[in-house]
């Protein structure tokens, strides 16, 4: 009888996977602003690194933003529950400076901008 091997989820091979935490990333919301962070233009690169530890560069929208202490930790909460995943970190940026252009068509047509 042969052993199947399982694939960790968080395999930086597994594209699969990183669809996963844009949809998981899809649920979490700016409490001031009625759109995802995601569709919102603040997620700047997800990166499935070796051993299930996914690495989040992510912004705000603005640096004085009144979340800034708990919106990366509820990121990094939510993304650390996946199956496969080891360890979450998010690394807050500003650099780039966020801009309305980032934000995706769904969101310019949701906040009609």
């Amino acid at each position: 009888m042969s052993k199947k091997k399982i694939k960790n989820k968080a395999d930086p091979k597994n594209s699969d996977f990183k669809g996963e935490i844009i949809s998981l990333l899809r649920t979490v919301f700016d409490p001031e602003i009625p759109v995802n962070i995601y569709d919102l233009g603040l997620i700047y690169d997800i990166d499935l690194g070796k051993n299930g530890r996914i690495v989040i560069k992510m912004t705000l929208t603005s640096p004085n933003c009144p979340v800034a202490e708990s919106l990366p930790v509820e990121v990094e909460d939510k993304v650390a529950n996946l199956p496969g995943v080891m360890e979450a970190k998010v690394n807050l940026v500003f650099d780039p400076p966020w801009t309305k252009e980032m934000m995706s068509e769904e969101a310019r047509l949701e906040l009609n901008v």
